[in-house]
C-alpha cells in the first residue's frame, strides 16, 4: 500500500512528536512502527521507509527491529486480532483446546485473517496473565478464564458488532487494531483511567501478606537470610500501597 502524499503530511507531526521524547531519535522507532500500523494496520514497504527517512536509519535497520517483534505485522490482520496462549499454564488449562476450537469454528489458522476482515487469529506463548488461565486477548485487552464455547461467543460477538464487549480487565471497551496501534505508539484514548486492574487473584499473595502482618524485608519462613529477624538485619520498611481491586468479572454480551 503506497502511502499517499496527504499520509505523510498528517503522520510527520506526530512522528516528530514521538522522536522529540527521546534523547536520541533512534530510540523512537518502536513507537514509530506502531504509529504505522494504526496508518495502515501492517508495515508496508512505505512504512519502514517512512520510519527510516523520520529517523536517519536505513531501510535494513528498521526492517530488522520490525521483523524481531511479533507485535508487528507485515499483512493485513482482522479489526479484532485474536490472540490464544498455549503456553504452559494456560495449555494445561485448556488454551489449546480453545485454539483448535476457533481455528475451526471461524475456518482460519494460526496468523489468518476471516474473509470478513473482522478477525484475526495468533497462537501467542504468553499473555502475562497466568492467575486468570486459559486467557485470550483481543487488541492486547485480557479476556480470562476462556473456554471454547466463551471464546465461540467472543468472536461471533466481535463479527456481528462489539458493542456490549468489555475486556474483564484494563480498559472498559474495545477499541480497533488500529486505534490500539495508535495508543501504542504514544497517543492515549480516555480510557486509561478506567476498568478493572487488578483482580482477587492477583492480589492473593497480598491478601495472605495483610493478613499475617507482613512487609518487604520480613523473613516469614524463618531462612534468616533477611528481613529484620534474619541475619542480615534489613530495616523494616513501609508495606508497599495496596492496588485498586476491580471485580475481575468482564463480561461478553
Amino acid at each position: 500500500m503506497a502511502l499517499s502524499q496527504e499520509a505523510r503530511a498528517r503522520l510527520e507531526p506526530d512522528a516528530a512528536q514521538i522522536i522529540g521524547r527521546y534523547p536520541v531519535s533512534r530510540s523512537a522507532l518502536l513507537p514509530l512502527l506502531h504509529l504505522m500500523q494504526a496508518e495502515e494496520g501492517y508495515l508496508t514497504e512505505d512504512g519502514l521507509e517512512f520510519c527510516a527517512e523520520q529517523l536517519g536509519l536505513t531501510k535494513a535497520e528498521v526492517t530488522a527491529v520490525a521483523s524481531f517483534y511479533t507485535m508487528y505485522k507485515h499483512h493485513p490482520v482482522g479489526d479484532y486480532h485474536v490472540g490464544v496462549c498455549t503456553n504452559s499454564l494456560c495449555g494445561v488449562m485448556g488454551g489449546d483446546a480453545i485454539l483448535a476450537d476457533l481455528e475451526d469454528h471461524l475456518g482460519i489458522g494460526d496468523d489468518e485473517t476471516t474473509p470478513d476482515g473482522k478477525v484475526s487469529l495468533e497462537h501467542l506463548e504468553c499473555n502475562a496473565a497466568c492467575d486468570y488461565a486459559p486467557v485470550v486477548m483481543v487488541n492486547w485487552e485480557f479476556f480470562d478464564n476462556q473456554t471454547p464455547q466463551s471464546a465461540r461467543n467472543l468472536v461471533d460477538g466481535l463479527r456481528s458488532g462489539p458493542e456490549g464487549i468489555s475486556p474483564t480487565r484494563g480498559a472498559p471497551r474495545l477499541c480497533t487494531w488500529k486505534q490500539a496501534s495508535r495508543i501504542l505508539a504514544g497517543f492515549p484514548d480516555d480510557q486509561a483511567a478506567g476498568g478493572n486492574t487488578a483482580g482477587e487473584p492477583s492480589l492473593a499473595g497480598l491478601n495472605v501478606a495483610e493478613e499475617q502482618g507482613w512487609t518487604p524485608g520480613d523473613d516469614p519462613a524463618g531462612t534468616g537470610s533477611s528481613g529484620p529477624s534474619g541475619s542480615g538485619g534489613s530495616p523494616r520498611r513501609a508495606a508497599a500501597p495496596r492496588p485498586t481491586s476491580g471485580n475481575g468479572n468482564g463480561k461478553t454480551k
